[in-house]
């Protein structure tokens, strides 16, 4: 099954069409792995990973509103109409599925896991990565900040281009999608009492400065199957520099028999 391919010229978007993209398609993979981005972030930082994982593994990316393709929709600032639009399009998706999100999209991912599960289909696993646990849920206040403060907060992540930070043009379309995003997962409704039934996998960087190894550790709250966790070291997006090691981590995590890919198999985001 192949999600988010091009329409022809002047038909209506379905919702799945509007929400996920196979870069990637492999309508034989045993399981479907839908990648949620980071804050900011778009379903294009999944196109290596898609690359690298099939035919085994089909990657399925989220496309949030208000960024490339979907530049001109209105952004969600609230993460559970955000996971409701998200839950309806994977009903698409045909045959297991697991989650992946890293950052904003770890908590992304528990939420639609959470509706999935309340709705009879539960996903292979949850792989959460640079992500404080729903118990460790904190407001920070960084989406009530000026631009000048959340421009300083993505220098200390790391995860942002020099070139890209020093472009004002590109910031001015940047940074109001920064900001809804920190919104949506800041606001976040408390979620300390929910536990999955899927088995949950759970991976930090040692030297994150958002989400700390005890608060990555935590996601143990919310498995009722099975946890285990994995640290890295580097900082929020870890997952950079230890391409390799996680996607032999999510070919364990979704379906063991997976082999690895060949030359295409060493690259995760980008």
């Amino acid at each position: 099954m192949s999600i988010g391919t091009e329409r022809s010229a002047g038909a209506a978007p379905r919702t799945a069409d509007l929400w996920l993209r196979t870069f990637r398609p492999a309508p034989q993979a045993a399981v479907r792995l839908i990648c949620f981005p980071h804050a900011g972030g778009s379903a294009s930082y999944y196109l290596a990973t898609a690359r690298a994982l099939a035919p085994g593994i089909e990657v399925v990316a989220v496309q949030y509103p208000g960024r490339q393709d979907r530049l001109a929709e209105r952004r969600i600032e609230a993460m559970p109409e955000l996971a409701e639009a998200i839950f309806d399009a994977i009903g698409a998706v045909s045959g297991p599925i697991a989650l992946f999100g890293h950052s904003m999209g770890a908590t992304l991912a528990f939420e639609v896991a959470h509706r999935l599960e309340a709705a009879g289909r539960t996903p292979v696993c949850l792989i959460a990565s640079g992500r404080r646990a729903p118990s460790r849920h904190r407001d920070t206040g960084l989406h009530l900040l000026d631009d000048d403060a959340l421009l300083a907060d993505l220098r200390r992540l790391s995860g942002t281009g020099a070139g890209i930070l020093a472009d004002a043009e590109l910031m001015r379309l940047y940074l109001p999608v920064i900001r809804s995003d920190y919104r949506a997962i800041e606001t976040c409704p408390p979620r300390a009492d929910v536990k999955l039934r899927c088995p949950i996998v759970a991976i930090g960087g040692d030297r994150d400065p958002q989400a700390s190894i005890d608060d990555v550790r935590a996601w143990a709250d919310h498995a009722g199957e099975g946890f285990s966790f994995r640290a890295f070291s580097g900082g929020h997006f870890f997952l950079d520099d230890h391409a390799s090691a996680i996607l032999d981590l999510i070919r364990a995590a979704v379906r063991p028999s997976v082999r690895p890919a060949g030359p295409e198999g060493s690259a995760l985001g980008g």
